[in-house]
C-alpha cells in the first residue's frame, strides 16, 4: 500500500467522546484515510457510503445505541458485513470480550489505548483482510474457470448429438438462452417465486443442451432418414429420451449425483411430454411433468418452428407464437404459456443473434 492520499486504507472511528475522536485522528491520519462517527446511527450511515471503510474501530459505551448494537447492525447488513471491526473500551471483564467476538469483531482493545499497539493491531487485521480479499477473489476465478470447462463439456456432448442429427449447435445455444428467458420471468410469479432460485434457473440452462443427448444411441437409419419415418421407426426415434436418460444415469453411477446432473436427466428423459398426457416416453401429465423438462419442451419447439431445416422452410416469429399459444393446457404449461407471451419479443432476439448461417 502507497502513503498517497487515495491509495490509503480508510478508518472509521465511531466513538461519542471528542478527546478520542481527536486522539485517533492525529495517531492514524498519517497512514490512514481517516472519517468519524459521533454515535452508532452516525457511523452505520458512514459505513454504508460511498467511501466504504477498510476497518472501523468501534467504541462500545454509547448513549442510545450502543457498540455492541452497532456491531450486530453492521453484521447484518450484507454492504457492510466483511468490514472488519475493532472495538476501543474500557471495559476489561472477559465475558464483555466475549460478547464483541461473538457479535463479529476481529479484535478488542482496551482503554487507555497505547497508540503503537493500536497501529500494529490495526494494521494485522487490514492485512488479513486483504489476504482473505485476495483469496476470495482467487477461489471465484478458479470456480469461473471450472464452470466454463464444465459447460465447454456439456455443449461438445450436446453438439455431437445435434450433429448426428443434422442441427446445428446455435440450436444449442438458442435453447439454453430460451429456458433461461423462460424461467427468469416464471420466477417473478407467486407460484414459483421460491422455486426458480438463481442456482436453479442456472442448473436448467446449463443442463439444456444435453436434451437430445440420447439421439446418440439412435441408428443413422432411422435419425438420418430423409422423409417421414414408418411407425417401427418412429418407435425407434422415440426411444431417444430413454437412451438419454441412460446415458446421463452411467455418469451419475460413478461420480454421483449433483443439481446439474438431476436437472440434466430430467430434461432429456421429458422435455417431448406434453401437459395433457399425450407425450412421450412415459405420457406423463400436468405437474408430473418436471419443471425443466416443461421449460425445454416450450424452448425445443419454439426453436424448431422458427428455424429453416431442409424439408422446410422457417416459420415467422408471430406465426411460431400464435401456433404456441394455441397449444395452451395441451401441448404446453399454461403458466408456462403466459411467461413465454410475456417474453416473446426476447425469444426473436435470441433466434435472431444466434441465427444459423
Amino acid at each position: 500500500m502507497t502513503d498517497s492520499n487515495t491509495n490509503k486504507p480508510r478508518i472509521l472511528v465511531i466513538d461519542d467522546e471528542p478527546f478520542f475522536l481527536q486522539l485517533l485522528t492525529e495517531a492514524l491520519s498519517e497512514k490512514f484515510q481517516i472519517s468519524l462517527a459521533k454515535n452508532g446511527r452516525q457511523g452505520l450511515t458512514r459505513a454504508e457510503g460511498e467511501a466504504k471503510p477498510d476497518l472501523i474501530l468501534l467504541d462500545v459505551v454509547m448513549p442510545e445505541m450502543d457498540g455492541y448494537e452497532t456491531c450486530k447492525a453492521l453484521k447484518e447488513n450484507i454492504y457492510t458485513r466483511e468490514i472488519p471491526v475493532i472495538f476501543l473500551t474500557a471495559k476489561r471483564d472477559v465475558e464483555d470480550e466475549l460478547k464483541g467476538f461473538n457479535l463479529g469483531a476481529v479484535d478488542y482493545i482496551t482503554k487507555p489505548i497505547s497508540i503503537p499497539i493500536l497501529l500494529t493491531r490495526v494494521q494485522t487485521q487490514l492485512a488479513l483482510s486483504q489476504q482473505k480479499i485476495a483469496l476470495e477473489q482467487l477461489v471465484q476465478e478458479r470456480t469461473r474457470e471450472i464452470e466454463v470447462t464444465k459447460d465447454a463439456i456439456v455443449y461438445s456432448m450436446g453438439e455431437m448429438a445435434e450433429a448426428r442429427d443434422k442441427e446445428t449447435g446455435n440450436h444449442l445455444l438458442r435453447t439454453k438462452e430460451y429456458v433461461r428467458v423462460l424461467a427468469e420471468q416464471l420466477a417473478t410469479t407467486d407460484k414459483y417465486k421460491s422455486v426458480l432460485t438463481t442456482a436453479m434457473i442456472n442448473a436448467f440452462q446449463r443442463a439444456a443442451p444435453l436434451h437430445d443427448i440420447g439421439k446418440i444411441a439412435v441408428p443413422d437409419s432411422v435419425l438420418l432418414k430423409e422423409g417421414p419415418l414408418d411407425n417401427d421407426e418412429r418407435k425407434i426415434m422415440d426411444l431417444h429420451p430413454v437412451y438419454g436418460k441412460t446415458t446421463i444415469e452411467n455418469s451419475e453411477s460413478k461420480i454421483g449425483s449433483t443439481l446439474f446432473i438431476t436437472i440434466a436427466k430430467e430434461i432429456a428423459y421429458s422435455h417431448h411430454e406434453r401437459w395433457d398426457g399425450s407425450g412421450y416416453p412415459q405420457c406423463l401429465k400436468q405437474e408430473k411433468i418436471p419443471l425443466s423438462a416443461r421449460l425445454m419442451a416450450l424452448a425445443d419447439v419454439y426453436d424448431a418452428l422458427v428455424s429453416k431445416r431442409c424439408y422446410k422452410e422457417a416459420m415467422l416469429h408471430d406465426e411460431a407464437v400464435s401456433l404456441i399459444a394455441e397449444a395452451r393446457g395441451s401441448h404446453f404449461d399454461p403458466d408456462i404459456i403466459d411467461s413465454f407471451i410475456a417474453v416473446k419479443s426476447e425469444f426473436k432476439i435470441i433466434s435472431d443473434q444466434y441465427k444459423d448461417e
